[in-house]
């Protein structure tokens, strides 16, 4: 597959994804896709005695003929059948509780990511960053972005080989600068040396070359026959191989490439 139509691929997923994304939010469409696994929830035995109560006798009656009968209406002496004590008042469920707050915080987060995905492609590692600024939870963010790696929304090596081709192409950097950027975004070792094996020594001379006849453009360049002039061939040398350096390339081959179209203009 050509770098051409791996780059049309990636855009197709994007607008897949906003496509989607703008259906959700409208009401349009419904999906679990996104949605974590669904808690198990604690359920209490059939028959306890905190739900049942022996058949005829309620909180609010007595057995017929009792004595101290409590006045019509009145409930708080009354006791069901057998009970010494009162029963205990309903407690709230805190698991419950919790278990709503999570899902909350997931969805949320989730938002915050498919948002900095519909935008453009970013590695787990510019998402976690994302979700922390926001004050996620570590627990929250883990569970959305190993979610989102699982439907292949998020996937470092893709997006190592994606920028690598994209930041060579429209910006001619070099592998050295390249490798920076990709360490900076959180890649790995490895995934970041298989994306640079796309580029080729002549892929980053070429790029070097556009490089330099981009800076030179309107520029004349003088021929090396007097002190003044040679002084102003060195002065354009030195700017031009730091431009290149600071784009990744080696100063080694920079130095060369300059000097031959800096010859090849003056001549």
């Amino acid at each position: 597959m050509s770098m051409q139509d791996d780059r049309g691929g990636q855009q197709q997923k994007l607008d897949a994804l906003r496509e989607t994304l703008a259906k959700l939010e409208a009401g349009e469409l419904s999906s679990d896709l996104f949605d974590p696994a669904p808690q198990d929830s604690a359920t209490q035995p059939q028959g306890s005695p905190a739900d049942t109560e022996p058949q005829g006798i309620t909180a609010d009656t007595e057995p017929q003929g009792t004595v101290d009968a409590a006045p019509q209406g009145s409930t708080a002496d009354a006791e069901p059948a057998g009970s010494g004590s009162a029963a205990p008042a309903a407690e709230p469920d805190f698991n419950k509780a919790s278990s709503a707050s999570r899902e909350d915080q997931y969805a949320k987060a989730r938002a915050v990511v498919l948002r900095k995905l519909t935008g453009s492609p970013k590695s787990r590692h510019q998402l976690a960053q994302a979700l922390r600024e926001r004050e996620f939870s570590e627990e929250t963010l883990t569970a959305v972005l190993d979610r989102m790696e699982e439907v292949h929304l998020v996937n470092d090596r893709e997006f190592a080989r994606m920028w690598v081709r994209t930041r060579h192409e429209t910006k001619g950097l070099g592998s050295a600068a390249l490798k920076r950027e990709l360490r900076d975004k959180g890649i790995s070792e490895a995934d970041a040396g298989e994306a640079l094996e796309q580029l080729s020594a002549d892929d980053e001379t070429a790029a070097a070359r556009e490089l330099i006849a981009a800076k030179l453009r309107g520029v004349v360049v003088p021929p090396a026959h007097s002190v003044e002039d040679r002084k102003e061939r060195d002065k354009l040398t030195r700017r031009l191989v730091g431009m290149l350096a600071r784009r990744g390339h080696s100063p080694g081959a920079a130095f060369s490439l300059v000097r031959e179209e800096l010859d090849a203009r003056s001549r």
